[in-house]
Formats: structure tokens, C-alpha cells, sequence
């Protein structure tokens, strides 16, 4: 009888260190997504950064596009406006919801503690912020400020776009946009907080906490254990 690989082996894990345009990116996401609903391809996980742009989630208002100084693309997920560039880590997110309770809410709340302790390991106290999406911490003025994004689609209950964190981006770029449709706060990063903003550390700190996401998200969606937002 063959031994089961271990639940995380059975997930890819790929990494690019070069930009990737976007459109080819989003092709590529989709591509995998239909393929892992046809039991054609393994889950993944996809870490890398884009040159800079916009993208526009199905719930994009125009006004919130203030200065296209970068090419802005339909993203398909849902949210708003969001700049992706370089010192920005995305990760990109096919995992198969029909294995783990079709629980969509599960998986953000999941999602998002995932990120939160991946930054806990470089020195960033982050966390959820009542009724605002995304993750949050506070700047060295002490205000409430943004530092990671979240957007998904789920398509045949395989998850496609996924997150991002600031590491070390350009974040006057952000001024092109009323990021996520949140004008009352700033966007912060790693590198702005004087914590270790190393692109590699990060890889490594997602890494190391994604068994826990993963096995979390599976017990809890199976209903093999209780919890989840408001739990």
C-alpha cells in the first residue's frame, strides 16, 4: 500500500525572483486552476512580484483611479484597486476549496492569519482590523496602517489571485490609487517599519507557517474542528 505524501508535499510551492508581467501571470493562474478542477495538476503556491501597475477588481470605482501613471489591468478577483510592483511580494493562491468544505470564508481567515504570522517572524505585530480588509499594523506615527492586501476569486471551488505584502516597495506609487477604496489610512511596509525587509526571509517565514495554514484550513472546512471568522 502507498503511504499518502504528507498534505503540504502534495501542494507546489514555485518561486520567481524575475518580474512577471502581469496579463501572462494571470493566464497562467487560470490555466492551473482548471487544470487542478480537472485532477490534471497539483494545488500551488506562487510567489513573485510584477513591474509596477494597477489592477482592478470587480468592484473597481474610476474615481478611485486618480493618476494611471502605470498600466492598469482587469484582475477579474473581487476588491477594488490595487498597485502591485516591485519590493512587493504576491502570492498567488490555487488551492482546491472542494478538498477542504467550499468555506470561502474559511479560507480568507485563514489567509489572513497565515500572513500575519509569516510578518510576526520579521518584527511586524500585525492583524485584522474590524470591518476593513486586509492586514494591519501601526506606522511610526502611530497610525493604523496597511501593509498587507488580499483579493480572491474562486472558480469551481479552486482559488485563484491570492495576497500581497509590502516588503520594500516604492509606496508613493500607491498615490495613483485610493488603494482597496480605503482613503483614511495609510499603506506602510516592512521596510518603513525598520523590520526585516528581506524578499528571501519573508519567503522562508511563509514557508514555515504554511503547514499550519493549510492543515488549519483542511480540519476546519472538513468540520473536523471548529473555526473560522466569529469563532
Amino acid at each position: 500500500m502507498t503511504k499518502a505524501l504528507p498534505l503540504t508535499e502534495q501542494i507546489d510551492w514555485r518561486v520567481d525572483t524575475a518580474p512577471v508581467d502581469y496579463p501572462p501571470a494571470l493566464a497562467d493562474m487560470e490555466a492551473r486552476a482548471a487544470a487542478i478542477f480537472a485532477g490534471e495538476a497539483r494545488e500551488r503556491v506562487w510567489l513573485l512580484e510584477h513591474p509596477p501597475l494597477y489592477t482592478a477588481g470587480t468592484s473597481a470605482d474610476p474615481v478611485e483611479l486618480l493618476d494611471p501613471r502605470f498600466p492598469v489591468h482587469d484582475a477579474g478577483r473581487g476588491g477594488r484597486y490595487t498597485y502591485h510592483g516591485p519590493g512587493q511580494r504576491i502570492g498567488y493562491l490555487n488551492i482546491d476549496l472542494g478538498q477542504r468544505g467550499k468555506d470561502v470564508r474559511n479560507f480568507v481567515h485563514h489567509l489572513e492569519g497565515w500572513m500575519i504570522a509569516a510578518l510576526a517572524d520579521l518584527g511586524i505585530p500585525a492583524r485584522r482590523a474590524e470591518g476593513r480588509i486586509g492586514i494591519w499594523t501601526d506606522d511610526p506615527q502611530g497610525r493604523e496602517a496597511k501593509i498587507g492586501a488580499l483579493g480572491i476569486r474562486v472558480r469551481r471551488w479552486v482559488t485563484l489571485h491570492g495576497f500581497s505584502i509590502n516588503v520594500d516597495p516604492d509606496l508613493s506609487h500607491f498615490g495613483g490609487i485610493v488603494p482597496c477604496g480605503i482613503s483614511d489610512y495609510p499603506v506602510t511596509s516592512i521596510a518603513a517599519l525598520g523590520g526585516n525587509a528581506s524578499m528571501e526571509a519573508l519567503d522562508a517565514a511563509l514557508k514555515e507557517h504554511f503547514p499550519a495554514f493549510i492543515s488549519r484550513l483542511t480540519r476546519c472546512g472538513s468540520g473536523l474542528e471548529q473555526c473560522g471568522p466569529g469563532r
